[in-house]
């Protein structure tokens, strides 16, 4: 998902809230017991009505009311990457949200950490680097408990550059380095890695100058 469309005065309205951490928690003890967590329906609401069109709606629709989460997951995805390019961005955030939720309850972990990060970059580009921070962080945190490197790497250099939108050069550069350093063991693609270093010299604008901070 790019990062690179922000709208720095326009914040829009999101869609879904964020399920408690608590439901987290279980599941990951669950998992820890070698016990598959529980398919609940707390925290997800039903799909707005405007959303209920169209074939991906559709299957969507279908494999929630089997409890299908991995195919609920990926057709939420499907519908979010959809709406992300459209830069439509209400829809996708509730179809973010939906696919998270879905990936947590079918113990699909590596899928849920790099799900929280694919909403901190929708958020991130709407113009919202605020609330991405939080998913930024999630994702890092989860990425960390299974030793996910490339998924947490992304998820640090996605957090640098929020913090880059926020004014917090510093921070930006920290958490560019810790990207560049994960993606590296992790033997993520050269771009990746060229873009954590790009921002470990990130530039700050001091006055009428730009100064480049080494």
């Amino acid at each position: 998902m790019g990062r690179g469309h922000a709208h720095p005065h326009a914040r829009p309205a999101w869609g879904e809230p964020r399920p408690g951490p608590l439901r987290r928690i279980l599941n990951r003890a669950a998992m820890a017991l070698g016990a598959r967590p529980p398919a609940r329906r707390q925290g997800l609401r039903e799909l707005p009505l405007a959303l209920r069109h169209g074939e991906l709606a559709a299957g969507y629709l279908e494999a929630e009311r089997r409890s299908d989460h991995r195919r609920a997951g990926a057709a939420a995805v499907s519908a979010m990457e959809r709406a992300v390019a459209g830069q439509d961005w209400w829809p996708a955030d509730v179809w973010g949200h939906r696919a998270l939720w879905h990936f947590e309850q079918a113990g699909m972990t590596l899928q849920a950490a790099r799900q929280a990060r694919r909403i901190g970059e929708l958020r991130a580009a709407a113009g919202d680097p605020e609330s991405a921070r939080r998913y930024y962080a999630e994702a890092i945190d989860e990425a960390r408990d299974i030793g996910a490197e490339h998924e947490q790497g992304l998820a640090a250099l996605g957090l640098g550059q929020a913090m880059l939108q926020l004014g917090d050069v510093t921070g930006a550069r920290r958490l560019a380095g810790a990207a560049e350093g994960l993606l590296d063991r992790a033997g993520a693609p050269v771009r990746e890695i060229e873009e954590a270093r790009r921002l470990r010299g990130s530039e700050v604008v001091v006055g009428t100058e730009t100064e480049e901070i080494e």
